[in-house]
């Protein structure tokens, strides 16, 4: 039970946890932003859902009124338009609000690492020559 324990409570492991509660939230986002704006702009070119796009396949299709397929069979491409849209709007967001802004704060401060390291060699190259122009005298 002990090791199980430092398992859970490992740094990565929550981190994990995290993410995955957050991306979920993330996701409810992008979701209610397809459907509550990116839909009703599609809705302007004929229907106001993308998932009401479809096309029939194989014999006389038919849906009742609650949309459950009577006969024939559908082809939802719709709610695969929409689902890669969200996808594409979700990935957009991570890379420029995430990846973006990480990568430029990792080249900065590696900068900043080379700079401290190069003023740290010029340092210790200054202190030798004091202390070998002492030894001298």
């Amino acid at each position: 039970m002990k090791g199980f324990k430092e398992f859970l409570l490992r740094g990565n492991v929550v981190d994990l946890a995290v993410a995955v509660v957050i991306g979920a939230a993330f996701s409810n986002i992008i979701n209610a932003f397809v459907k509550g704006v990116i839909n009703p702009l599609v809705g302007l070119f004929g229907t106001k859902d993308l998932s009401s796009y479809k096309s029939c396949l194989k014999g006389p299709c038919a849906m009742d009124s609650s949309g459950n397929v009577t006969e024939g069979i559908f082809i939802l491409w719709g709610s695969v338009l929409s689902a890669v849209l969200s996808f594409l709007i979700t990935a957009a967001v991570v890379y420029f609000l995430l990846i973006l802004p990480m990568n430029h704060y990792t080249k900065k401060r590696k900068t900043l690492d080379e700079e401290a390291l190069e003023a740290e060699i010029k340092e210790v190259q200054l202190l030798t020559e004091i202390r070998d122009a002492l030894v001298r005298r």
